[in-house]
C-alpha cells in the first residue's frame, strides 16, 4: 500500500509505502461500527433527569372534595397528568459507558486506517515544520492536497506553530498520534501525516498497552530518513 508525499507548498514529491501491519489489513466493517458506538456512547455524560411525583414542589392539600362536584376523585395536584405535576417513567442519571478489549479497539483503528488507505484518502507531508502559527500556509496546504474536503492532520508529537495554524481551520483538525480515534478517523474524509507520524503510529502493531504521549512543545521536523 503506497500514498503520496507532498512538501509544505503541497506539490506531489513520489510515492512512499505503508506499514503492512498497520495500513494493509482487510477492513472489518462490523468492527469499526462497534467502535464507533462504544466512543459515542462513552462521550454521553448521562445526567438528564426528570422529577416525579414525589419530587415535584407543588401543595399536598387535596385539590377539590372528594365528592359532590362532577369531576373525577382526585388527591394530588403532582400526578403525571396534571400540567406541573411529576414526569411518570422519565430519564433519570446513568452510565452510557460501553466496554471494549483493547485488542477489538486497535483492531478497528487499523481497519479504518486500511480502508482509507485502499480509497487514496491518505497523504503523507514531508518536512511539515513552521517558525510561527500560520493559517493562511496551512489553509492553503490543506486545500491544494484534499481538494476541499475535511481533513485530519495527525501529529507525531506537540508543535504549537502547527496546532495553531490548524485550529482556526473550518474543515481541518490537528490530533496527535497517541491519540488516534475510531470517531475522527470515519469523521474526516482525508488523512494528512507528517512521514514522522508512521513511526509513531507503531503502538497500533503491538499489544503493548500505553500508547505514547505527545512531546514537548517544538517544531515538527520530518525528513525522508525518518520514514
Amino acid at each position: 500500500m503506497q500514498a503520496t508525499v507532498y512538501d509544505k507548498q503541497g506539490k506531489a514529491l513520489r510515492e512512499a509505502d505503508l506499514p503492512e501491519a498497520i495500513f494493509g489489513g482487510e477492513p472489518n466493517r462490523a468492527l469499526m461500527h462497534q467502535a464507533l458506538v462504544r466512543q459515542l456512547a462513552n462521550a454521553r455524560q448521562g445526567t438528564h433527569d426528570t422529577q416525579t411525583r414525589a419530587e415535584v414542589s407543588r401543595t399536598t392539600k387535596k385539590w377539590f372534595r372528594q365528592k359532590g362536584t362532577g369531576n373525577a376523585r382526585h388527591g394530588s395536584r403532582r400526578a403525571p397528568i396534571f400540567v406541573g405535576g411529576g414526569v411518570a417513567h422519565g430519564p433519570h442519571p446513568r452510565s452510557y459507558a460501553k466496554q471494549m478489549p483493547k485488542r477489538m479497539r486497535r483492531a478497528a483503528l487499523r481497519s479504518a486506517l486500511a480502508a482509507k488507505a485502499a480509497a487514496g484518502e491518505i497523504s503523507l507531508i514531508d518536512g511539515l515544520d513552521l517558525d510561527a502559527p500560520r493559517t493562511r500556509d496551512m489553509a492553503r496546504l490543506v486545500d491544494a492536497i484534499g481538494a476541499g474536503s475535511s481533513a485530519l492532520i495527525v501529529l507525531p508529537g506537540r508543535s504549537e506553530a502547527v496546532e495553531r495554524s490548524v485550529r482556526n481551520l473550518a474543515n481541518a483538525k490537528y490530533l496527535h498520534a497517541g491519540y488516534l480515534n475510531i470517531r475522527d478517523l470515519l469523521g474526516y474524509e482525508r488523512l494528512i501525516m507528517p512521514l514522522a507520524t508512521l513511526e509513531a503510529l507503531e503502538w497500533l502493531a503491538t499489544a503493548s498497552p500505553v500508547r505514547p504521549k505527545a512531546a514537548a512543545a517544538s517544531p515538527v521536523t520530518d525528513t525522508s530518513e525518518e520514514a
